[in-house]
């Protein structure tokens, strides 16, 4: 598909496909120019899992860049009145993460570095993923890839192809509550946190999934 044309139908699939995205995504690297894949869900979707599936897959080939490398800080988040919240659209800078995508696009630069998100530090890293101009596959992975307000339309723009992974509420449930367990935070918190953020950005993201090119 050219870069800006309307996505066609996408086709539904009951569970994730690996060996067609592994499929897929070869046909993007193969296509003789720099492509930018979008993997977009809700949290708890599996949107790491994939990605970690297709650099295995893909090698040397394919870099992942993450949305979450655009959160805001917390103490800015607290300046915003917005620290409850982090996660929602407006707790992105979204604006900076569309002028790297650019940057990617054009690749005027022999490396463009990417930030990244430590779960563990709850902040965002600059400089920590190198993406070389010679490595044809871009995978950016995040929750509001195909958000239509707050600024995200202008990142579908941006986007050869962008995927949807829907898994059941009650699976991603499961999943974030044991991720934030992983990362020292008490069961009742870990609960709370889930049902007042994560479910609520979950079904904001479930309502960008029609505009998806492909589901799994």
């Amino acid at each position: 598909m050219e870069h800006g044309s309307a996505p066609p139908d996408a086709s539904v699939r009951a569970e994730p496909p690996l060996a067609e995205m592994h499929r897929r995504a070869e046909e993007l690297v193969a296509s003789g120019s720099r492509r930018i894949l979008g993997i977009t869900g809700p949290p708890g979707a599996g949107k790491s899992t994939v990605c970690r599936s297709l650099l295995q897959h893909l090698g040397s080939q394919a870099v992942v860049v993450e949305m979450d490398g655009f959160h805001l800080a917390d103490a800015e988040l607290e300046r915003l009145g917005r620290r409850q919240r982090k996660g929602a659209p407006d707790t992105f800078d979204v604006s900076g993460f569309a002028a790297l995508l650019s940057r990617l696009r054009e690749q005027p630069e022999p490396v463009v570095y990417a930030p990244r998100f430590d779960r563990g530090l709850e902040a965002a890293i600059a400089g920590s993923t190198p993406v070389a101009r010679d490595v044809p596959l871009v995978i950016t992975e995040g929750n509001y890839l195909l958000h239509d307000q707050d600024g995200w339309e202008q990142i579908s723009a941006l986007l050869d192809e962008c995927w949807f992974l829907d898994v059941p509420p009650s699976e991603r449930e499961r999943r974030l509550v044991e991720r934030r367990l992983m990362h020292g935070d008490d069961p009742e918190h870990s609960r709370h946190l889930v049902t007042t953020v994560d479910q609520v950005n979950g079904q904001l993201v479930d309502r960008s999934r029609p505009r998806a090119h492909r589901i799994f």
